[in-house]
């Protein structure tokens, strides 16, 4: 079974709580914050963990935050290597709220990393061994630009390592064109993005996830699709799986859930049908808890035993 590390250039501090009601300007009552790891790459290594599986949270920790964050993983026995910077981590505030159901997200810039930060960043992924996979997920905090992730996964490739991209926007496009992903999860708004033009019909999205693969850019395509699952395709393989019913109390946290399952299932040589269907099985799972929780192995295992029975 391959290695599984993840990158996040932009961690944070995840406090979630619950109010009565919102409006402007009064005093918005709330209960005890519930503190969380946060950043998409220590989100997919905590789901990894979850599940039973171990993946190693690379990132850098600045601060009082960042050490409450490493202290938080470690509670939930997630390995990690960090570096220091100077910024603190940043701090996010999921807030619900009873009377109505609603959930806002009050999501804060990375802090900013230095020439020195990243390069310290790249030494550590750079010593990652040869046919491990990493999976850089997330935004791209001030003072990191794209060029700089292209060369990274350049590296980290010519180092044998084989890269996941979860991202969006420029990031994930110039990714793409680095060639030879070894997968990436958009998506419906960011696949059309990626192929530049809207997918309406039934086959577009399929046609533009075949698009990528035949290009040569990514071994595997799988399009998140919302309360539709996912479709995923490779060079030989299309497969669908759509979830069952479940009560979303909320989204947050259900991608990276998604992106950790499938992650270990490549780790173990599974079938691109048994990943996507594991993955939508812990985005389901993600689903049902309140706040910013992420899937637990128990309702993920049941929902893909649903799932494979169906």
């Amino acid at each position: 079974m391959a290695k599984i590390y993840t990158l996040t250039f932009a961690p944070s501090l995840d406090s979630a709580t619950l109010t009565p009601q919102i409006y402007p300007e009064g005093k918005l009552r709330c209960s005890a914050p519930v503190f969380e790891p946060g950043g998409g790459g220590i989100n997919v290594a905590r789901a990894i963990t979850f599940l039973g599986g171990k993946a190693t949270a690379l990132f850098p920790a600045g601060g009082a935050t960042g050490e409450h964050l490493v202290s938080l993983l470690a509670d939930e026995q997630v390995p990690v290597k960090t570096i220091e910077a100077q910024d603190w981590t940043r701090q996010n505030l999921h807030v619900h709220v009873e009377s109505s159901g609603e959930q806002y997200r009050f999501v804060m810039p990375g802090a900013a990393l230095t020439d020195d930060e990243f390069r310290l960043l790249e030494e550590q992924v750079l010593a990652i061994e040869a046919d491990s996979l990493l999976v850089i997920s997330g935004s791209l905090p001030p003072g990191v630009n794209v060029s700089r992730l292209v060369q990274l996964i350049k590296s980290a490739q010519q180092h044998g390592i084989r890269c996941v991209v979860d991202s969006s926007g420029e990031a994930l496009a110039a990714a793409l064109e680095v060639g030879n992903i070894e997968l990436v999860k958009p998506n419906l708004k960011e696949l059309s993005a990626l192929v530049q033009r809207d997918l309406t019909q039934p086959d577009d999205v399929r046609e533009a996830a075949q698009e990528i693969v035949r290009s040569g850019k990514a071994l595997r395509v799988v399009v998140s699709l919302g309360p539709q699952g996912a479709l995923a395709v490779d060079s030989e393989n299309c497969v669908q799986v759509v979830p069952p019913p479940v009560k979303s109390q909320s989204t947050v946290g259900a991608g990276d859930s998604m992106v950790g399952a499938i992650t270990l299932k490549l780790a173990e040589n599974a079938s691109l049908e048994e990943m996507v269907r594991y993955g939508v099985a812990a985005g389901s799972a993600a689903t049902i808890n309140q706040g910013t929780r992420l899937c637990s192995r128990e309702n993920t295992h049941k929902i893909y035993d649903y799932l494979c029975r169906s």
